[in-house]
């Protein structure tokens, strides 16, 4: 039998989701999970079943164990860096939750230490992962919708229920810590944006200082524009629902709904009935991310979404952001 690639997992309120991934995958096995909070690490130990021999409340525990191979880190954002960085420099694989960074220079910083490790870094993107948007990238790569004109997403959630210390962190401005999930999935489908510009609004959260509502406009290039709107505020259902206009079609789609609506044309470029197509709902796939990302280390492949790719889309977040305080365009730097 081959050896299993043995994981442990950071961070029990967040992170569940990874422990299933973990459980689910047939080259790994669980050999410790961590977290600050005993009761959320009691929870999670009973129900995975996971004895308390293989439960700490410090991360250290991990990193200096030689036998770990694989670490997944699901804790506040502001953690990310210094956890990850601790990890990659004792030589072992991590998958990180988003968003990678909050500030420019940490971005730097684990670029630096994830290259010079030369371990496995993923950062979990898991929008590249939702069936719909799966089946959506599949269909922008085929043609059917021609040459893109504008693409549009958002990150429509309720935070009045969440915010805690961590999250109203002024820093975690939530194009950041949330709307992350929409601009990358338009980076994924559409590109690197060359330009954006943004407005904001705070009516909804007290508690936070930061806006709650954010529109952003993007330049993808002179033929692709593009549109991000963040609300963590809002009043109904969570969704990321997602517009793909080309010039042979447009493609209607979210993360929460069984169906997608595509609208194509015949030959003489008249728009046809509109096709249902079924879709699975599953908008945290956890599952699928760890197992691309332990095929990766067995198997010595690149890492799709790795130390770079998430740090551009932390840039053009931190773009979004300056652009709606200074009321100017902002050149995302690529460059790190």
């Amino acid at each position: 039998m081959e050896k299993k690639l043995l994981v442990a997992n950071i961070g029990m309120k967040f992170g569940m989701c990874h422990v299933e991934g973990a459980l689910n995958c047939k080259d790994a096995e669980i050999v410790m999970i961590c977290d600050s909070n005993e009761e959320n690490l009691r929870f999670a130990g009973e129900r995975y079943s996971i004895p308390e021999e293989k439960r700490t409340t410090d991360y250290m525990n991990i990193v200096n164990n030689k036998n770990i191979d694989v670490v997944t880190v699901a804790v506040p954002d502001q953690l990310h860096v210094k956890i990850s960085c601790d990890l990659l420099r004792s030589g072992k694989h991590v998958l990180c939750e988003k968003p990678l960074a909050l500030k420019r220079e940490e971005l730097e910083e684990i670029i630096k230490v994830s290259e010079e490790s030369g371990c496995k870094f993923m950062v979990g993107q898991i929008c590249r992962f939702t069936p719909a948007f799966e089946k959506a990238k599949e269909i922008i790569d085929s043609g059917t919708l021609g040459e893109l004109y504008f693409v549009e997403s958002e990150y429509a959630h309720d935070y009045m229920k969440l915010v805690d210390n961590w999250r109203s962190d002024p820093l975690r401005h939530g194009v950041i810590g949330g709307g992350c999930h929409a601009v990358d999935l338009l980076r994924w489908l559409a590109g690197d944006p060359e330009e954006v510009f943004a407005y904001g609004t705070h009516r909804l959260l007290p508690q936070v200082s930061y806006d709650d509502a954010t529109i952003a406009i993007m330049k993808f290039n002179e033929n692709l524009a593009g549109k991000v709107f963040v609300s963590t505020g809002c009043k109904r259902d969570y969704t990321m629902r997602t517009v793909i206009y080309g010039t042979k079609g447009t493609l209607i789609c979210d993360n929460t709904s069984p169906t997608m609506t595509l609208f194509t044309v015949d030959e003489e470029q008249v728009t046809k009935e509109a096709e249902i197509l079924p879709v699975e709902v599953n908008n945290h796939n956890a599952v699928k991310e760890f197992e691309v990302f332990a095929d990766a280390i067995l198997n010595n492949k690149p890492v799709l979404t790795d130390a770079r790719e998430g740090a551009k889309t932390v840039e053009v977040c931190l773009s979004i952001v300056e652009a709606s305080k200074t009321g100017k365009v902002v050149r995302p730097d690529y460059n790190f």
